[in-house]
């Protein structure tokens, strides 16, 4: 038995968009989302409705879904695969222009409902810290008073999850156990919650025709160009930085290195012509019948020194 790497757009719409994920959609919103006053959805409206993207085109690396909870809150659910600059301001771009559509010119304010954007992110974005799970809202910054819940941005960052199928404690380890390795299963694991295993049958390829089976290879090969795109940029990247970085270490170390020894040899060379200087003003004044002591007086040197010069004469 195989399952569709339910990470690529074709499978995540298909397990969590189509009209038949319903109950799926809920459990895993619920094990996913906080809701106030532990309040769960009993019901919602897909907003999207899952259609095969036959001609869809290639360049996109995310998909989302969308669904309509009972209190009108909108929640955006988004697979993205492959990080890319300005990521971050297009989640909280598409959260507020979905937040502010709702209203019409003449409208009032209150009218406008919650938005809730679900992130699941096949990269690190938060290298600070190791929570697989982050949430944002607004809130006062020194006293975290809340200024409003109505947009709320979550992340589930899928590389910082490492637990294995022996370790899953509640509903929500399983459900991004199983986003991240249904591509990898060989079968329903046991014990399972009644809606991962719908999930997981969606997902099995006996259930898909030829044609869908290409375009879900099309889609994660052209994923795993895109990553080994990425990976290759940042290794010649470090690569050249690392030579660049050796090469003006090893300019600046020679400048640094001559410029030592310029001044090093001057100091060197001083020195000797101070003591070549002192001692013989040490030896023409005992020619000219000085004491040692009187020696020493002129010239600072020690009564063993100047002995040592009047040796060597």
């Amino acid at each position: 038995m195989k399952f569709l790497d339910v990470k690529t757009d074709y499978a995540f719409k298909k397990v969590f968009g189509s009209e038949q994920s319903h109950d799926i959609l809920i459990s895993f919103l619920n094990a996913m989302i906080l809701f106030h006053d532990d309040l769960k959805i009993k019901s919602l409206e897909i907003v999207d409705p899952y259609n095969i993207p036959m001609i869809k085109g290639m360049m996109d690396s995310f998909v989302d879904v969308k669904a309509r909870l009972e209190d009108d809150s909108l929640v955006i659910i988004e697979m993205q695969v492959l990080n890319h600059q300005g990521f971050e301001k297009r989640v909280l771009y598409n959260a507020a222009k979905n937040y502010s559509v709702q209203l019409n010119q003449s409208d009032d304010y209150h009218l406008l409902n919650p938005v809730i954007a679900l992130n699941i992110v096949d990269f690190r974005m938060f290298e600070d810290n190791e929570k697989v799970i982050s949430n944002f809202k607004l809130i006062e910054k020194e006293e975290f008073i809340h200024y409003s819940d109505d947009i709320e941005l979550i992340f589930i960052e899928l590389p910082k999850f490492n637990k294995t199928a022996e370790q899953l404690k509640n509903l929500q380890d399983k459900w991004i156990y199983f986003i991240q390795n249904a591509g990898n299963l060989k079968a329903i694991p046991e014990n399972i919650e009644a809606e991962i295993s719908e999930a997981l049958e969606i997902a099995n390829e006996a259930n898909f025709t030829p044609e869908e089976l290409e375009l879900q290879r099309k889609r994660k090969e052209f994923i795993y160009i895109q990553k080994s795109s990425v990976e290759l940029a940042k290794e010649q990247g470090h690569k050249q930085g690392m030579e660049k970085g050796l090469e003006q270490g090893l300019e600046q170390g020679l400048e640094q290195g001559l410029e030592q020894g310029l001044s090093q040899g001057l100091e060197k060379g001083v020195k000797m012509g101070e003591e070549k200087t002192l001692r013989d003003i040490a030896l023409n004044a005992h020619h000219a019948g000085l004491s040692v002591q009187a020696i020493s007086e002129i010239t600072g040197l020690k009564h063993s020194e100047i002995q040592s010069i009047l040796e060597m004469q």
